[in-house]
Parts: structure tokens; sequence; C-alpha cells
């Protein structure tokens, strides 16, 4: 890997100096905030305005750089862990910062009631590097136009070997190479119990690629007690040994082809003749025991305001959405698996739905609460799947 372009920062750093390194040789200088270090990973955007803490809590962005369009990040700061909202950090989708490195134009000082550190303090807690006085809207152009790319972002004090740093970055295991999912899964079982103790409480096995807390959340509220097993483990064991009425592929990171473990156990799954919701990285995982395939995006759906249409009912919604990978349509014929719902900007698939089975996937996040209730309904109507279909003891 060559040099190909060089983009000086005119500006004098207040305290640390950082570059990104693109994999096409693009060399690109900026200051330096979080942790001062070198971190590798793929380069992706999100379009949403707000919601950084979320952002960066989400497992899904294991592995990968996240570069913010809006161009001032930090501004209400960073809230609590202690927090709680149904067990839970309320105002986080995990326990710590998931993504490799953080590209943003600016990065600001707090002011908000609730924060109790900045987005700087917060990251250098957590081990992160980030650069910001990046054009990000230029970049943005560059991934919509190339596709996103493996990337390499390096805070330091002083300087640092750039060539050197490129033939780090391109001997770099890739992202489509790192098996993502066992790196963020729970290494234990956890049982997770609904605020009302009723008598008969549906159980749900959940199984856990990075799920995020928003999803969890969801289906307490929905009254389930949740089960949540590594995803490597065998659902079905838990089914029989719980007593369990259904089954959730919940999401997280990573090229869903090399889950080939898990992929052989959802195929027992779906015939088990159980309800059983897929949502992101858990739609696609189903669509491929189903015999359909799956693909990569250019570069993917990364924000909080992508349309779908329900082509059942004919209706749009606005979800929030955040992957890298689609099911591929054409792969869906002599599957038990029919279309649902697709993305209204490039017509991806967005929603499956089983023929014979109570079985309904969703590539969207439907706990992301862009309205805040857009698609929210998907947990109500896998509910009624629940109460229909599955067994409770």
């Amino acid at each position: 890997m060559n040099i190909k372009k060089i983009i000086k920062n005119k500006r004098k750093c207040d305290r640390y100096k950082s570059v990104l390194i693109l994999e096409d040789g693009t060399v690109i200088e900026g200051c330096g905030f979080g942790y001062p270090r070198v971190s590798y990973g793929e380069l992706v955007f999100t379009t949403s305005i707000v919601g950084y803490p979320e952002a960066l809590t989400d497992p899904s962005f294991k592995g990968q750089i996240l570069m913010f369009t809006n161009p001032m990040m930090g501004n209400y700061g960073v809230p609590s862990k202690e927090v709680l909202e149904l067990g839970m950090s309320k105002y986080f989708e995990s326990e710590r910062v998931q993504v490799e490195a953080v590209v943003v134009a600016y990065s600001n000082s707090p002011s908000h009631w609730a924060s109790i550190m900045s987005l700087d303090e917060w990251l250098y807690s957590e081990g992160i590097p980030g650069i910001s006085l990046v054009d990000t809207r230029a970049l943005v152009k560059k991934i919509r136009e190339e596709g996103v790319m493996q990337a390499m972002v390096a805070v330091y004090e002083d300087s640092v070997d750039i060539d050197e740093l490129i033939g780090r970055l391109a001997s770099s295991l890739r992202y489509d190479q790192r098996l993502l999912a066992h790196e963020v899964m729970p290494k234990n079982i956890i049982f997770h119990e609904p605020p009302d103790q009723g008598n008969r409480i549906p159980t749900l096995v959940v199984v856990d690629f990075g799920i995020k807390y928003g999803i969890l959340r969801e289906l307490l509220r929905n009254g389930f007690r949740v089960i949540r097993i590594p995803c490597n483990e065998d659902p079905i064991k838990y089914l029989s040994t719980y007593g369990a009425s259904g089954v959730v592929y919940g999401s997280g990171p990573g090229n869903p082809k090399l889950l080939t473990n898990v992929i052989e156990s959802a195929k027992e799954v779906l015939e088990y003749n159980v309800p059983v919701l897929g949502i992101c990285l858990g739609h696609q995982i189903l669509a491929l025991a189903a015999g359909a395939d799956t693909y990569k995006l250019k570069y993917g759906h990364r924000g909080p305001n992508k349309p779908c249409i329900d082509l059942e009912k004919g209706k749009c919604f606005v979800t929030s959405q955040n992957h890298g990978y689609a099911v591929d349509e054409r792969s869906l014929e002599g599957t038990a698996f029919k279309l649902w719902m697709i993305n209204a900007d490039d017509k991806t698939v967005e929603g499956l739905k089983s023929v014979n089975r109570p079985v309904i996937t969703v590539q969207f996040h439907p706990e992301g609460s862009p309205g805040p209730l857009d698609s929210v309904w998907i947990f109500n109507l896998f509910k009624r799947l629940v109460e229909r279909y599955g067994v409770t003891l």
C-alpha cells in the first residue's frame, strides 16, 4: 500500500495529534482526543444527529471506526451508567464503548444537566482513540462512492511513522474476517425478569450476538422473562429446560456467514415450530438457515431515518438501522420465507415472514425509537405470536 494523498491539518492541536489512514493510501491529519493509541477497523458513517452514547456502546459497531456526519459531537456530554431502566443502563446499549475509534468534525465541551463527563474524557477512560477537525462530509462522499474500507486511527503526542502505520494497516485483519460476535457475546447465561411478576410469565430464549439493551428492555416491557445465551449455545436445549415459549435472534456485529454453527442450530429452531423473532444480524442468520443468501452492502444503512415499506399493508414507516449486510431477495425463492418489507430507498430486504411457521424477521431496529414509536409494534406482533403459538409454563 502506497500513500495516495495526504490531507494536512492546518490547525494547532491542544493536546494530541492524530491521523486517519484509509486502505487506499489516503492519509488525513487531524487533532486527537480520547485515548492515545493506534486502532484498526472498517470505516463507516452514521447520519444520526444525536444519540452518540447509544451508538458508541452498540455492540453492532464492534470492529468498526465510526464517523458521525453531524459536525458537532459531544454537546450534551455523557450521562451516568448508574441510571438504570429495567436493570440495565438507561442511556447505553451495553456496558462499554464498542467502536474501535471515533471520527468527528468537531468534539465539543458538554453543557447538559445530566452530563458527568465529556466525550473526550469518556473515550479516554474506555481506551478509545478519536480524531477531530476532519472534513467528515467529504469522507462520507468518498465512502458512498467507493464503499466502506479498512482504516486506522492513530492518536499521539509528538510524531508517528506514516509508512510504518500504512504497513501495519495493510497486514491487519479485515472486518469481514473477524468473528466479532464471539468478542461481544456474554460468556455465561443471563436472566432478566419483567417488571410484572404474574403467575404465567412467558419465557424467551434470546440468542445473544451482542444484543442491544434496547431490545431487551422492549421484551421485558412486553412481559417476557428473558434468558440470554451466548450465540454459540444451542437454543433448543434451553427451550426444553426452561419451558420457553419462543426464541429471539438479536442484533450483533460482523459477517453472518462466519457463524456457521449458529446457522446450523437455527435450522433446527425453525423446525421446532415455536415463535421466532429475528432482528438485524438475527434476521440474516434466520434467512441463511432457511436457505437464502446474504451479501455485503456498499456502505450500509446506519441512521435513524430509514424508510421501510410494509408490502402487506402498503404503508411506509421510519426506522432506525445499523447494518452492513443484507438478505438477497433473489435467493428467497424455494425457501420457507416470503418477502414482508423492503427499504423505500434502495429496495433491499427489510423484513421476512415464514409461510408455514410463526417466524418473523426485520433488518431494522424496532426498539430504535426514531419517531419515537414508529416500529415498536414489531414487539407487539411477536407477543401475539407467542400468545397464540407458544407454550407458557
